[in-house]
């Protein structure tokens, strides 16, 4: 990896957050770039999944690293013009954080496994099953894309609480 660049997230309400992506047409050196820069940016915020409309590029791309074990590799993820093909019927409850709403913790209702596809930056589809923390960052960065944001699938503002500081 060559120079990589934090970039600044967009914060709620920038109205950029609301906007529906466009398909990524060609994995060039701008997009390589983009993908290195916003891990970077993931990784020093810190998160564990940034889309690329978060940085205000209007693409469908998004990274991810759902490994938090702190003596864990890193395992970043880079999936382009993602979406889900297959989905639990089974569900689960639970908090998400957004970097693009940094003082709040919701709970939001997700399936608990999803099958997605996506390109990586070879230009190869993949296709991935995932349960658990990886199947919620999954629909929650793909809902970027979208233009939806976690807090429009919030069922009760009792489900909205303060992200407690440890620092």
């Amino acid at each position: 990896m060559e120079h990589m660049t934090t970039r600044p997230i967009l914060i709620h309400p920038d109205p950029r957050l609301k906007t529906v992506a466009d398909p990524v047409r060609e994995i060039d050196d701008d997009i390589r770039r983009l993908a290195d820069d916003m891990l970077q940016t993931m990784y020093e915020a810190p998160g564990i999944g940034l889309a690329a409309p978060q940085v205000a590029e209007m693409c469908r791309m998004l990274v991810m690293d759902c490994v938090k074990e702190d003596d864990a590799a890193p395992r970043p993820m880079v999936l382009i013009n993602p979406r889900i093909t297959g989905h639990s019927d089974e569900v689960q409850f639970g908090p998400e954080g957004c970097l693009s709403f940094p003082e709040i913790f919701a709970n939001v209702e997700r399936w608990y496994e999803v099958d997605a596809e996506y390109m990586n930056l070879e230009g190869h589809m993949v296709q991935v099953h995932a349960r658990g923390l990886l199947a919620r960052a999954i629909q929650h960065e793909l809902d970027h894309l979208d233009g939806v944001l976690f807090l429009d699938r919030v069922a009760s503002h009792r489900d909205v609480y303060p992200r407690k500081r440890y620092r």
